[in-house]
């Protein structure tokens, strides 16, 4: 999997395309492709030469939509022609180093043709979904078979400055210009390339909590006219949120931001007594998908300041459901971070001391909290069960055994989401180079130079496509070998509020 700087073949279709890919590289396999039987040739006789090296198809497109200007590049997701289609997998993760670069960089289908196209069948095409146009790009892909291969094209023309319009020696020279950039892009692309294995970590993904919190989202929306109101998000996902966006979820910060009387739904991290004081005052109809595992917690926390004892709850200060639960009972309530944070505790009564935790510690961390307290306060007393909770404990788990085995693993989460970044933590202890991704974008292709075996694993918010859609964009770096690694089986399921059930 390791490469040189030849360990790459560019396939351009015209002189100009060719030589300006050339200047970028700095040499380099790169071959004219042209319309011709004999250059089509030699392009075939490149690839018998160089059978394991991955390619690039590089050259100028015309675009189909608006929003692209001459110059931009557009990184093809598939090419379609009159005989089919071919998926370009690894497309989002060139589109990445692209836009390192400073490009400006398109990401969807390209549709091949046999003659230059004008308008009005340029607007025909992009009915489909197609973003730009070309000649000759699926016929190469043809050739270049099942190896490792992306599509760039750099833009020349657009629905409003056809071939003929006298903008076009511009946009050709920008175009021109685009193409001589990319070549460091394309070597990170193909140093990365090369078949690999990709252990998947069980359980991964949606919890028993953050389904039914977003369930409950998804049926307001059906049931009720939009907007449905959410205070903060209803779990830490981008994805998540988003998609409900689109469906007419609004999230806001603060509850004087939801109209009086509107329905609002509280997270599912908890909210403190305060808030549900003031969703009263606006009397909003509240609809509670809070975890019950959180709600455990605060019912922890109420029953420890009603026995008199000062709370040490083992958190992240900041942390939605940190603040929910210190909410419950702030004048007997401690937040305690890491075990430095004991030295200095003094509290009412050392014989009434208890403790809580977040439910999306990593366990070992908040142990470690735990010891240092047990060391000050002899009498300290805890929850009646862990208050981390199943699925964080499962998920770190399964990442510990995959990370044993991993030269890298990646987890995909959004950066707020606290059991996400913890997955990485435990992977980072295992030994392994281990990164937090939102999604396939993120991922930066140097991480898999060299990398043969990824482990794969997605925190408790993050939907199950993020790793779909990760473990495709490898698959178009070369061939994959998926392997489960299932550490336990989740049988969990909590029942929706009556609230949605009666609507």
């Amino acid at each position: 999997m390791n490469t040189t700087d030849d360990d790459l073949v560019v396939v351009s279709p015209l002189m100009l395309e060719a030589s300006s890919v050339r200047r970028g590289l700095h040499g380099g396999c790169v071959v004219r492709a042209g319309p011709h039987a004999r250059r089509a040739r030699r392009v075939e006789a490149v690839l018998r030469q160089h059978p394991a090296r991955p390619v690039a198809v590089a050259g100028v497109a015309g675009a189909l939509v608006g929003g692209l200007r001459p110059g931009d590049l557009v990184v093809a997701s598939e090419v379609r022609s009159a005989q089919g289609t071919h998926r370009c997998r690894s497309a989002p993760l060139l589109a990445t180093e692209l836009r390192k670069l400073g490009l400006t960089v398109h990401i969807g289908p390209i549709v091949e043709t046999d003659h230059v196209v004008w308008q009005p069948e340029g607007a025909r095409l992009a009915l489909d979904g197609a973003i730009a146009v070309d000649m000759e790009s699926a016929r190469l892909l043809d050739m270049i078979a099942s190896r490792p291969a992306v599509v760039v094209r750099a833009v020349v023309d657009t629905p409003t400055r056809s071939l003929l319009h006298p903008a076009t020696v511009p946009g050709g020279i920008a175009a021109l210009s685009a193409l001589r950039r990319i070549g460091p892009a394309l070597r990170r692309w193909a140093a990365a390339a090369g078949p690999r294995k990709v252990l998947l970590a069980g359980p991964r993904s949606f919890c028993a909590g953050v389904d039914r919190a977003v369930e409950i989202v998804e049926r307001l929306l059906d049931r009720q006219e939009p907007p449905i109101y959410v205070r903060k998000q209803i779990v830490h996902n981008s994805r998540v949120v988003g998609e409900l966006e689109r469906r007419g979820a609004v999230f806001v910060d603060e509850l004087d931001e939801v109209p009086e009387n509107a329905t609002v739904v509280f997270s599912a991290h908890g909210v403190s007594p305060a808030v549900r004081r003031a969703a009263s005052v606006r009397r909003l109809d509240v609809v509670d998908a809070t975890c019950p595992l959180v709600s455990k917690v605060h019912g922890e926390a109420r029953r420890f300041a009603r026995d008199g004892h000062t709370v040490f709850l083992i958190g992240h200060a900041g942390h939605e459901e940190v603040e929910g639960t210190l909410g419950e009972a702030p004048d007997r309530t401690v937040l305690v971070e890491k075990p430095e944070d004991v030295e200095t505790l003094e509290v009412e009564d050392p014989a009434k001391v208890s403790y809580l935790m977040q439910t999306t510690l990593a366990m070992d961390e908040a142990e470690s909290v735990v010891d240092a307290l047990r060391a000050r306060f002899p009498a300290l007393s805890g929850p009646g069960s862990d208050d981390i909770c199943y699925a964080t404990t499962n998920r770190q788990d399964a990442v510990r055994v995959v990370a044993r085995e991993s030269d890298v693993v990646l987890v995909a989460g959004s950066p707020n989401s606290s059991n996400s970044r913890r997955l990485v933590e435990v992977a980072q202890r295992e030994g392994a180079r281990a990164y937090l991704v939102d999604n396939v974008h993120e991922i930066d292709l140097e991480w898999l130079v060299g990398a043969r075996t990824i482990g794969l694993s997605a925190g408790a918010s993050a939907p199950t496509v993020l790793v779909d859609e990760i473990v495709d964009a490898l698959a178009g770096l070369g061939t994959v070998e998926a392997q489960e690694r299932t550490t336990a089986t989740e049988t969990v399921n909590f029942s929706l509020p009556k609230e949605v059930w009666h609507r």
